[in-house]
């Protein structure tokens, strides 16, 4: 380990100054974070995940400062992308728990939360994961350099390096943005054809068969691979081919809770409600226990980090080495900031939380913070188990509030405020963790990043709130439009500890399913995810895995392969970028009343969706292959 610390040479030496933390980068990186920030807001309420924005932010950042501005600085375009992927980390720890408020409010229950106190979560909550981070910097990224793979950041180094390739490739993401936002333009703005196809049996009652026919679908299929995209659809064929058949034939004429009429009943709308009366609340309890499960199976790590992370701090207390590459912000202003974070957490009436939820956070974040660097290093940021995190700090903050006295809406509204801040500490920590990765592979100055980071931060948390309401505004929290699948549980699971109203029946039966699943060594959480998430976004999802089948099946070197995945996967990153603005200005039509007016008079049959999206599909599986005609 020590011999790659000695060994390893930034490709920027620590003795060059070059251009970093410019205007430029800072102007780029904020209208990044801002439109990465909003596109994953989208894509994480619709389909419960979120993806990486750090290597699509870069290859945008060297399209248009090296080919744009002709200017050659690999770090500028690594202090963009620094800034820009902390907009996605930003929105996955928002969209997670926060629409819990907003569901809440529809209810009558609670008033709507204000921009302002969105963006005071969203905004502690990631300046808490940077500073929480810092201190781990030495012992994650410098002392574990060839032991911790950290697979997103090295990647993210890769392209940057490769910055003779940063024109076609920045050109390959605006290729699939444009594409994709004309798509869903017209199929959602002008209504062209339908987004969404199916069919219900007559003679198989509750079952029903479909597919949501939309680029970002096939993006996250073809980003996920066709292992995890396997796992999403077949959860999402037990609950709508297994359990809802179940459910229609033998509680046909019975009033099963939390509906209030027959499951007969509930048929007549369709079998989409009984998802959204019982499969929600079974996907929930396999999400939850997916998410438990794999904390614990994690424990050994988090331990061991825990210990390192303690013993780098004491190390690194007394240092005073000066070398540009190795420059952290100050360990006492960190300290500082985190104090004065728990003492507004604390006073300020934003937030209904205690002095004991203050210290909640701090403690958790931390330790999560903690948790999530070390997980993204090696397992890297798709699989980092922050819902478990949430999940885990929901379930003890709740118990808690409820003990000290904080009971009814007031605890509730407090654990979804403590829960909403740890997942985002979280989230921000794998995020800024990445980042200095690919930092120190490249030579920036990791305060330059760290400061970077904050800034994206700041320009993210200001723009989410907006964002959330816009979406709840035009579709609504917890329907078919946007599930918030997330969030729905995490509601579910506070409202059930505070008040004692859940079905926990059905909430057994999804843990006990869960717990099967992993018996049988599959990934929980995708499967779970899947059964939780309407039938119609799994299959658009296991759509883009079967091209990522075909892409990888395809004969050739290596080198060729990777090349084909890669220029894949910058498509389909644009792909996802596309629809989501395209969704954000749709939203935004939709509150102003001016949908109706871009509808066209004629629209093609379901058969035209199928065809426009295999055509869709076919189009990302020839951008794949030519990237061996550019060899």
């Amino acid at each position: 380990m020590d011999n790659n610390k000695k060994e390893f040479k930034p490709y920027i030496p620590a003795d060059k100054v070059v251009p970093e933390f410019t205007v430029t980068a800072l102007l780029i990186g904020i209208l990044l974070a801002i439109v990465f920030g909003a596109a994953n807001a989208y894509l994480g309420l619709l389909v419960g995940m979120t993806v990486s924005a750090s290597i699509p932010a870069a290859v945008i950042s060297m399209g248009i400062i090296r080919v744009i501005l002709r200017k050659d600085s690999i770090l500028e375009n690594n202090m963009v992308q620094t800034i820009g992927s902390a907009g996605e980390s930003v929105a996955a720890g928002a969209i997670f728990t926060l629409p819990a408020l907003f569901l809440w409010a529809e209810e009558g229950k609670i008033a709507f939360p204000s921009i302002l106190s969105i963006a005071m979560i969203a905004l502690f909550g990631g300046i808490l994961g940077v500073c929480f981070m810092v201190p781990l910097r030495q012992a994650l990224i410098v002392e574990e350099h060839g032991t911790l793979p950290f697979p997103e950041g090295t990647a993210c180094a890769e392209v940057l390096l490769a910055g003779e390739e940063g024109g076609s490739k920045a050109g390959t993401v605006f290729a699939g943005l444009g594409i994709a936002a004309f798509y869903k333009f017209l199929a959602d703005g002008m209504q062209l054809f339908p987004s969404e196809i199916g069919h219900a049996f007559k003679n198989y009652s509750g079952a029903q068969i479909g597919m949501q026919v939309l680029p970002a679908l096939g993006g996250v299929g073809y980003i996920c691979g066709p292992k995890i995209s396997s796992y999403m659809f077949a959860g999402g064929t037990l609950s709508w081919f297994v359990l809802m058949p179940m459910i229609a034939l033998f509680g046909g004429d019975a009033t099963i809770f939390p509906a209030s009429v027959t499951v007969n009943e509930l048929l007549v709308d369709g079998p989409s409600a009984l998802w959204s009366n019982y499969i929600k609340y079974i996907g929930a309890g396999a999400v939850a226990t997916g998410g438990i499960i794999s904390l614990i199976k994690s424990l050994p790590l988090i331990v061991r980090t825990f210990k390192q992370a303690i013993g780098s701090m004491k190390k690194n207390a007394g240092s005073s080495n000066q070398l540009r590459t190795e420059q952290d912000l100050p360990f006492p202003l960190l300290i500082g900031v985190i104090l004065v974070i728990a003492v507004l957490i604390w006073i300020l009436p934003i937030f209904p939380v205690n002095l004991v939820g203050a210290l909640i956070i701090v403690v958790f974040g931390f330790f999560f913070a903690t948790v999530s660097s070390r997980m993204v290093g090696l397992i890297g940021s798709s699989n980092n188990p922050v819902s478990g995190m949430t999940i885990a700090t929901l379930l003890f903050a709740t118990v808690i509030l409820k003990v000290t006295g904080t009971t009814g809406l007031t605890g509730m509204v407090g654990a979804i405020s403590i829960g909403g801040i740890i997942c985002i500490v979280a989230a921000i920590a794998g995020d800024a963790s990445q980042d200095l990765k690919t930092g120190f592979i490249v030579g920036a100055t990791p305060s330059k990043q760290q400061v970077g980071e904050i800034i994206g931060v700041v320009a993210s948390s200001a723009a989410i709130g907006f964002v959330l309401y816009l979406l709840n505004e035009a579709w609504g929290y917890g329907t078919e439009k946007i599930p918030a699948a997330q969030a729905t549980m995490m509601k579910m699971l506070v409202e059930g500890i505070m008040n004692e109203e859940l079905p926990w029946a059905m909430i057994l039966i999804g843990v006990f399913i869960a717990i099967v699943v992993e018996i049988l060594k599959m990934p929980v959480m995708p499967f779970a995810v899947g059964m939780y998430l309407p039938f119609s976004l799994s299959a658009g999802i296991m759509a883009g895995g079967i091209v990522r089948i075909f892409v990888e099946k395809k004969k050739g070197t290596d080198a060729e392969k990777k090349a084909r995945t890669d220029r894949g996967l910058l498509f389909t990153s644009g792909m996802i970028a596309g629809e989501g603005i395209i969704g954000i200005l749709l939203a935004v039509f939709a509150v102003v009343k001016i949908d109706s007016k871009i509808i066209l008079p004629f629209h093609l049959p379901q058969v035209g969706s199928l065809v426009l999206y295999i055509a869709l599909l076919v189009l990302l599986y020839v951008v794949c292959m030519k990237a061996d005609k550019e060899k």
